[in-house]
């Protein structure tokens, strides 16, 4: 422990100079004004921004829809149908469709993705291109 100035006893630490430039470092995020980004690090962002949504969207579609196909089956084939008692015969035809729009979601999962993806590139094109003449000179 070291006396401090105020008469107050306590620890004092110094950092290393790694640490030092560490701190500053961190500090400056906060700070200072975010720096712009260069061009091919925001070519890199637009061109993978074209997809990141796109299969997002799909994914969690195809999710959606192995979970409504799923719980169609197991209304078909389990005795979760018992226990809608006089209707069980109806839980073999509210299964099918339950089963159908499930199976439908996960088919144009893949046909939406594509969607969004060329939307994507249509919008962010003439950004690229601009991005990839200015690189390229």
């Amino acid at each position: 422990m070291e006396e401090r100035n105020n008469g107050q006893s306590g620890f004092s630490y110094t950092y290393s100079a790694k640490e030092q430039a560490e701190l500053k470092r961190i500090r400056d995020k906060y700070t200072q004004p975010p720096e712009t980004e260069d061009k091919m690090a925001r070519l890199y962002r637009l061109d993978a921004s074209v997809t990141n949504t796109a299969k997002t969207v799909a994914i969690i579609l195809g999710i959606v829809g192995a979970l409504i196909l799923g719980f169609g089956m197991s209304l078909i084939m389990t005795e979760l149908s018992s226990i809608l008692g006089a209707y069980s015969d109806m839980a073999m035809v509210i299964g099918i469709a339950i089963g159908v729009l499930g199976g439908v979601l996960v088919s144009v999962a893949y046909p939406i993705y594509n969607a969004i993806v060329r939307a994507k590139r249509k919008k962010l094109a003439p950004e690229i291109i601009r991005l990839t003449d200015e690189l390229m000179n």
